[in-house]
């Protein structure tokens, strides 16, 4: 069984159209996440998420992947270290 790890995933929407299909997404991995903070900036046009999970390695990339899959979706990820 492999170890959970947190992460931050932190997403920039600039399609805006793409919001149903990314809390279709989110909904899939709602048992993992911790939290999730989005902030509309309607200046710019762009929607800006940050999101903790505590999941398995391959649960978090498999997320970050199906959502950075999108256009006009960008995603970063950030991992604590492992405790090996």
């Amino acid at each position: 069984m492999q170890e959970n790890r947190l992460a931050l995933i932190g997403i920039i929407v600039e399609d805006l159209t793409k919001a149903n299909t990314i809390n279709d997404i989110l909904h899939e991995y709602g048992s993992y996440i911790v939290s999730i903070m989005g902030i509309p900036y309607k200046t710019r046009g762009v929607s800006l998420i940050s999101i903790i999970i505590d999941a398995p390695t391959n649960v978090i990339n498999s997320l970050s992947g199906k959502l950075g899959m999108l256009e006009g979706v960008n995603v970063k990820t950030s991992y604590t270290k492992s405790k090996e």
